[in-house]
């Protein structure tokens, strides 16, 4: 109906209801009357316009005051159930549910849940926590690597491949998988080792970041490492080359050497510092000119492998070599080994491996000149004592690897037994060759107790035969 048909229809009504107040003043109808007309005249009222009745007047604002008593954060999932939940943010702004029960337990569980928020308690285990990514435990181990570890470099490189083959998948990986992925690898021992060990330092940091809550590289299996192995130069005899220019040498070091006098003779003095100082491919290329002093021969490494101090002593020969490059540095600031275009050199392989392979020398690596510093000295007859100090070692069990290659060293320290070995009281008897080959031998131990009662008898019988020749003679006499 539209609002000018409605207003047409009451205006008719509203006109008897006014005259009909007038003739209840004047008393022309009676209140009674009155009243009955007036109720006729409102129930004909209700179909042309709704009329709010008392009653539902008091009915809405009772709903208002029930709406206005209801808290936020608390409701009733199924209504009429009588098991009410929670609603809330925790304090990384996500939206938190959880069934309470009855409404008394969820406005105190919701009052609970705001104060954790506030004092910024952790969620309790049993809400489900956010999976953090495993690209995301990288990135927190890569900043952790590059601040702290030596060996960053490495590090990252094994960090990249990580992240490559598991970086889209939850940070929680299945152990079978990472044995699976290691196990397909053409990895040695020791390459194996480093990535459980870096594998365990990510789940370490992400535990203590609180992303993760176990470790799974603990139970992947730590391989043996075949330390034991010694690779130095003139080991073995070089392969057989064509090139002219090496015809005339016949052992490793003498070809290695002419192969970089003749295409890389810039890195020589850095192929002499290491084969004469035997400090690590890092403490090598890391080196800065401050911690150099060719007067003292000594170089200072802040912090080696271990983490300590270390002093490396200079010979002649490297001092030479240091001198060599010195020359090209017109300031002596930085960095040691620099390239052509005065930058930084941080590795050695892009001319050390192909002269080795060009001078025909198998199995052999950078770190084998380290290997060769130790294996000269105690060929040399050094201690193993001095060796590990100069090599940087943290124990003693690391230098135990060159102990054989000093046979004559070892067999002078065993032959000081011999004259170490104290002189014969009188009455004692030191073992002789004679009584030990008896000693092993009983079949010959009974003939010598057999000689023994014949020797004694035959004794007596010259003593007595000596006696009674001497009475003969004063008879005589």
């Amino acid at each position: 109906m539209s609002k000018q048909n409605a207003k047409e229809q009451l205006s008719s009504p509203m006109t008897e209801l006014s005259n009909l107040m007038a003739d209840t003043i004047s008393g022309k109808v009676t209140p009674s009357s009155a009243n009955a007309r007036a109720k006729q005249m409102a129930d004909s009222l209700r179909g042309i316009w709704p009329v709010k009745t008392a009653r539902a007047v008091s009915g809405r604002k009772s709903n208002r005051k029930k709406e206005a008593k209801k808290l936020r954060g608390v409701f009733e999932k199924v209504p009429g159930s009588d098991l009410w939940w929670i609603q809330y943010f925790d304090a990384d702004g996500r939206r938190r549910r959880e069934k309470a029960g009855r409404k008394s337990d969820a406005i105190d569980l919701l009052a609970k849940r705001k104060a954790e928020k506030l004092q910024g308690i952790k969620l309790p285990e049993k809400l489900r926590a956010r999976r953090a990514p495993f690209s995301e435990l990288i990135a927190d181990c890569e900043v952790y690597v590059k601040t702290n570890n030596q060996g960053q470099k490495f590090d990252c490189y094994r960090l990249g491949r990580l992240k490559e083959q598991f970086g889209n998948r939850p940070s929680e990986i299945p152990i079978d998988d990472l044995r699976k992925w290691i196990n397909e690898q053409d990895w040695k021992p020791a390459t194996c080792n480093r990535y459980k060990s870096l594998l365990s330092l990510i789940y370490k940091l992400g535990i203590e970041n609180g992303k993760v809550k176990t470790n799974p590289a603990k139970l992947l299996t730590h391989r043996r490492e075949d330390n034991g192995r010694i690779r130095f130069l003139n080991q073995y005899t070089p392969a057989k080359i064509d090139l002219d220019y090496l015809k005339d040498h016949k052992d490793e070091e003498s070809r290695l050497r002419a192969v970089i006098v003749k295409n890389y003779a810039v890195h020589m003095p850095e192929f002499e510092i290491a084969l004469h100082t035997g400090m690590r491919p890092s403490e090598q290329y890391g080196l800065a000119w401050d911690r150099v002093d060719l007067v003292r021969k000594i170089i200072t490494i802040p912090r080696s492998k271990n983490g300590k101090t270390r002093h490396i002593r200079l010979n002649s020969v490297a001092v030479a070599a240091f001198k060599v490059v010195q020359q090209r540095s017109l300031e002596c600031v930085g960095r040691v080994f620099l390239n052509n275009h005065k930058e930084p050199l941080e590795s050695y392989k892009h001319w050390f491996e192909p002269a080795v392979s060009e001078a025909g020398i198998r199995d052999f690596t950078w770190y084998c000149l380290r290997h060769t510093f130790a294996s000269r000295l105690a060929m040399a007859g050094v201690d193993l004592r001095t060796i590990a100090d100069l090599m940087g070692h943290q124990t003693i069990q690391m230098t135990m690897r060159y102990a054989h290659l000093a046979p004559a060293h070892q067999a002078s320290a065993v032959e000081k037994l011999v004259s170490a070995q104290p002189e014969a009281a009188p009455g004692d008897t030191l073992l002789s060759s004679n009584s030990f080959n008896s000693f092993c031998n009983p079949a010959q131990q009974e003939t010598e107790q057999v000689k023994q009662p014949l020797a004694a008898t035959a004794t007596t019988s010259a003593t007595r035969g000596k006696a009674a020749v001497r009475a003969d003679s004063r008879i005589i006499q």
